[in-house]
């Protein structure tokens, strides 16, 4: 067992709302075991956050390595680089690809769900059923007709799936996701507000990284963003000040309850390369200051890693850091119906756990009690 002194402890009260407790102790093995100081091993988190480990649930890829590789060695790398960003679980995404590269990305994270590293906790399944208008960086060569028979022997494995809803037939996709337990999300799609508040009422009460890809908000026609603002989907938030910049996130968190944020980083491989050439969907990208474009300009998937999300937003809206910790950890957990394991640090849940200071710097990150904040070189902030 370990115990963690010295820190500043993010707990959940009795509501379930996060607050900072300095008096406390964290003693765990691969589960919290209790607040008090009862192991030999003894870690001084030195006056820092000690915080729930952070989850995301919409990444393509880091460290030079993509979901779409389909590669255990790709996703091994992943999973070791993750925890020096501070998460300790996350959704595999895949891309807008040929059928046979997406069903070998969901057979490879079906087998490497037991990777030492950040958990892979399932897939998010972003394409190929979205609109040709509102493509972004995905190849719209690849789009299909929204079908789950396509994904029939993956749905063990699939925990979010994208979709236009404007593009289906009728609303039974939505109903068969539901059935399934996945997650129906609206993105790269050119819904109109009533399009997509039916789609939300029938239960695709999710969106895919808000404002990005999507129809936009105008006050005769609000789009997908008036119909997220005016419902109680929750939002993902790439807030890195480039997909999203600083006062249209003051301007969710104002309108939106915290418990419909979830922050994303929706990073491609480069994240963590600083300026290159890479590559996502089989498309080039170009890195320049820690902004990817496509060779046409289009700005594709952010290179922002999930420390320097936080820190962004936890800066551009002010709101306090238990309130920012929860957007990525108790908010995502609850999402994919997994808060009873993770998500916050109390007895009995996994001992994911991670030590940040001011800065949102990583200092130490723990999966399942296991350290893996040392494996790979940190990488430095945008």
């Amino acid at each position: 067992m370990k115990t963690i002194t010295n820190g500043k402890i993010i707990l959940p009260d009795e509501r379930g709302n996060f607050f900072i407790a300095t008096e406390k102790f964290l003693t765990f093995d691969e589960k919290i075991i209790s607040f008090e100081n009862s192991a030999e091993e003894i870690i001084d988190a030195q006056g820092n956050f000690v915080s729930p480990g952070f989850i995301n649930i919409h990444i393509h890829g880091c460290a030079n390595s993509d979901t779409m590789d389909a590669t255990p060695a790709a996703l091994k790398n992943m999973c070791e680089f993750l925890p020096t960003c501070g998460v300790t679980s996350f959704l595999p995404t895949t891309m807008t690809m040929p059928l046979a590269e997406i069903y070998a990305a969901l057979k490879n994270i079906r087998n490497c769900k037991n990777v030492d590293g950040a958990k892979i906790l399932g897939a998010n399944v972003e394409g190929p059923f979205i609109s040709a208008k509102y493509h972004g960086a995905q190849n719209p060569k690849n789009i299909l007709r929204a079908d789950l028979k396509l994904f029939e022997e993956f749905l063990d494995v699939i925990k979010i799936i994208t979709v236009a809803p404007e593009e289906l037939e009728d609303f039974n996709f939505i109903d068969a996701c539901l059935e399934k337990n996945i997650i129906v999300s609206i993105g790269h799609s050119a819904a109109t507000y009533e399009i997509a508040m039916a789609a939300i009422e029938r239960g695709a009460a999710h969106i895919t990284h808000l404002f990005n890809a999507q129809s936009g908000f105008n006050h005769r026609k609000p789009g997908i963003v008036g119909a997220a603002f005016d419902s109680n989907a929750t939002v993902e938030l790439i807030a890195d000040n480039v997909h999203v910049c600083a006062a249209a996130q003051r301007i969710v968190q104002k309108i939106k309850p915290l418990d419909e944020i979830i922050l994303i980083t929706d990073s491609l491989r480069a994240c963590g390369l600083g300026d290159c050439e890479s590559e996502l969907g089989g498309q080039k990208v170009f890195i320049k200051n820690g902004v990817a474009k496509l060779a046409d300009g289009t700005i594709a998937a952010s290179v922002a890693p999930m420390n320097d999300v936080v820190k962004k937003f936890y800066r551009n809206t002010k709101i306090s850091i238990p309130e920012v910790v929860e957007l990525v950890t108790k908010n995502p957990a609850r999402k994919l119906n997994l808060y009873n394991e993770i998500g916050s640090l109390e007895i009995g849940k996994a001992a994911d756990i991670v030590i940040f200071d001011e800065d949102f710097n990583i200092k130490s990150a723990f999966v399942a009690g296991k350290n893996f904040s040392c494996k790979i070189l940190k990488i430095s902030l945008y």
